[in-house]
């Protein structure tokens, strides 16, 4: 909108105060011409209105009753033009103009008035083109941002400081919440409350809301025929035309980004798919060939295998699958096992069951006592410590484990160590320049006696040292360790 200012400079003297005073700080919506007596039936209000002086002649009451016409139709701006109908600005009319607050201005002798409007057009068309540049400026650097390593961040940002306020952008599946700038975070749980209600309602649309003395807009941000989440604005000044359509572009850019992110998660799920299934069908030099080929994360040396059920289980992102099993158990090894299932993109569905294979850590899981009511649609089952070559063999007990396991549990598979010590015992058959077998079972039943198991090989101390120092190095295990000296015990009486 242009500015009464903004008309004044840009005609000089050929528009100027009637009295010398300043020029009021007011808007104008057009300029009108008229030398009608009552022009307010042709007025909308906001305009310059200017004419020779024909209805401003006569009285001092005639020309208050001018006046007043014009203030009550919302016209607070009148240009006298010189020359024409009079040489000078009558006393009675500035009197009236003071009276009630309309600013009078004069267009000397010589001046058309068709120059004013000329004047007004051009500040209108200049004004316009200053917006399409600014608005052509931040379209640009909102797609920009879609290319950024951070694209919603980015996208968040540009919009925040476009407004002059803040923005924020909660994705619907509960992932990492952005806020431009970081200082407002403290309107998260609150946006959160309303972008629950419009995800419960279904809105793929627009809410205003207040929130801390001010509106706020929220646009639903939809890809793929669903919700991806919710893009909340607040602008540091009055909302402008053209900032709708700025929002909506960003609506739509993180619209484009959600459903790449979509797009390289199912990609990356086929291909962990792809290793977690050689992993479990025992395949492990492949698995780890394929996963370099595929761009996967090399699985470690030692994992444990997770296997959970219920109805969809299949279409659970990982990030509820994590926080499903997560809330299983209890303790430190929760937020423990919540990471490592997030972690991992080694995950295959076999027989029903969503099988997960795990880096190994060092705390094993706790299981709740109560079970969530939440959780009550799946259960669970979780392996010790295994290498990749035991996972063939634990595949069947971890399934079978949950498959028992109650409603909302999480079960840890006992018999994990056993298989572990079954390929202990394979390791040490293996070895062909000495019987290892032999020589570990005797010196596990004289309980790591040297002499006594020395003397019953029939072999020196320092080579049944060796002998045992090869042992711990092909099970990668110290036979003192009692945990692993009791299930390989079992393991070679069986």
């Amino acid at each position: 909108m242009v500015s009464l200012a903004q008309l004044c400079d840009r005609l000089g003297a050929d528009l100027r105060s009637a009295d010398g005073s300043g020029i009021a700080s007011r808007s104008v919506t057009g300029v009108h011409i008229s030398e009608l007596e009552d022009p307010t039936p042709y007025l909308q209000g906001g305009e310059l209105l200017l004419t020779t002086g024909i209805p401003v002649t006569g009285s001092a009451d005639r020309i208050d009753r001018y006046v007043q016409r014009l203030v009550d139709r919302g016209v607070h701006t009148l240009g006298l033009g010189l020359g024409a109908g009079t040489d000078d600005v009558p006393v009675e009319l500035l009197a009236a103009c003071r009276t009630h607050g309309v600013q009078l201005l004069i267009v000397p002798d010589g001046t058309p008035f068709m120059a004013v409007s000329r004047a007004y057009w051009d500040v209108v068309n200049h004004d316009k083109q200053t917006d399409f540049s600014a608005a052509l400026r931040l379209q640009t650097s909102l797609a920009q941002a879609v290319g950024r390593p951070e694209s919603a961040a980015s996208v968040v940002k540009v919009l925040a400081e476009a407004l002059g306020g803040w923005a924020a952008y909660l994705p619907a599946d509960g992932g990492t919440e952005t806020i431009w700038p970081e200082a407002e975070n403290h309107v998260l749980p609150q946006l959160r409350e309303e972008s629950k209600r419009m995800n419960l309602q279904g809105m793929h649309a627009a809410a205003t809301f207040p929130l801390d003395g001010a509106d706020v807009i929220e646009y639903s941000v939809v890809a793929d025929k669903r919700t991806a989440g919710f893009l909340a604005v607040r602008a540091g000044r009055p909302f402008r035309p053209a900032d709708r359509q700025l929002m909506l572009t960003g609506c739509m850019l993180l619209s484009v980004t959600a459903q790449q992110q979509w797009e390289r998660a199912r990609s990356r799920a086929a291909r962990g798919a792809a290793v977690a299934a050689l992993i479990l069908g025992g395949h492990v030099e492949a698995a780890r060939l394929a996963a370099a080929e595929l761009g996967c994360d090399q699985p470690g040396e030692r994992v444990r295998l997770l296997a959970a059920r219920g109805d969809g289980i299949d279409r659970l992102s990982t990030l509820e699958l994590c926080e499903l099993v997560a809330a299983m158990a209890t303790g430190e090894s929760a937020q423990e096992l919540r990471r490592s299932i997030r972690l991992s993109d080694l995950r295959c569905m076999v027989n029903g069951l969503c099988y997960v294979v795990l880096r190994d850590r060092a705390e094993e899981p706790s299981v709740a006592e109560a079970p969530s009511v939440e959780d009550r649609r799946y259960s669970a089952a979780i392996s010790g410590q295994l290498t990749l070559a035991q996972v063939e063999a634990s595949v069947r007990e971890v399934g079978g484990a949950c498959i028992r396991a109650a409603p909302g549990r999480l079960v840890a598979v006992d018999g994990a160590r056993e298989s572990e010590a079954q390929a202990w015992v394979e390791a040490l058959r293996t070895y062909a320049r000495a019987d290892l077998v032999e020589t570990v079972r005797c010196y596990l039943r004289n309980r790591g006696q040297w002499e006594v198991t020395a003397r019953e090989l029939g072999l020196h101390r320092n080579s049944l040292r060796h002998r045992i120092m090869i042992a711990s190095r092909l099970i990668d295990a110290n036979l003192d360790d009692p945990d692993v000296s009791a299930n390989l015990w079992l393991a070679l009486r069986a």
